[in-house]
């Protein structure tokens, strides 16, 4: 039985589902997503949206719960967006963005310049005194993950000084150094 795949998503104001040969659109106030199914049934009634399966077999109970939250995530992004925060921790670790370009300056002899999605927003934020923090925007939460992972990839945080790029309130399992 899935829990998750049982539940009802309920579709807010100013969203509009719409369901063709195995392809679910989602439209909303800050764009537009799709994503295609198969395996289960989905249907629109009375601003609901349920996900239904045919019958009790492996692959379509696995997929019943994970159409379901793929939908309720398109149907948030499109509504309200998703966003991710990435700190830079380290001495001399810096970002700045001109347009869709971030510019990484994370301890090597280079900067790393990152070309991103037209769909995803960045802001840097710098204050002295504090670790420089990147934010990304998007209606797409897949977009926006992939995204942070791959700039937390180019300096994961270190467990001795946790020095490297980690996620806004991660916390950081830290080891003992050598004892004298």
């Amino acid at each position: 039985m899935s829990r998750i795949g049982n539940s009802p998503i309920a579709i807010p104001e100013g969203v509009t589902v719409d369901v063709k040969d195995n392809v679910v659109t989602v439209k909303g106030k800050l764009g537009e997503l799709t994503q295609e199914f198969s395996a289960v049934s989905i249907k629109v009634e009375e601003g609901n949206l349920t996900v239904e399966r045919s019958s009790e077999k492996k692959d379509e109970k696995s997929k019943h719960g994970l159409y379901r939250a793929l939908i309720n995530n398109m149907i948030e992004g499109v509504s309200k967006g998703w966003t991710k925060e990435l700190e830079l921790v380290g001495v001399g670790y810096r970002a700045s963005n001109q347009g869709q370009k971030l510019d990484l300056a994370l301890g090597f002899s280079h900067n790393i310049v990152l070309d991103l999605a037209p769909e995803v927003k960045v802001e840097t934020i710098s204050e002295k005194g504090k670790n420089p923090i990147i934010k990304l925007t998007s209606h797409d939460k897949q977009l926006v993950g992939q995204v942070a992972a791959k700039i937390r990839s180019f300096r994961k945080p270190e467990p001795y000084k946790g020095k490297g790029v980690k996620f806004v309130g991660e916390q950081i399992r830290r080891k003992a150094g050598k004892s004298a």
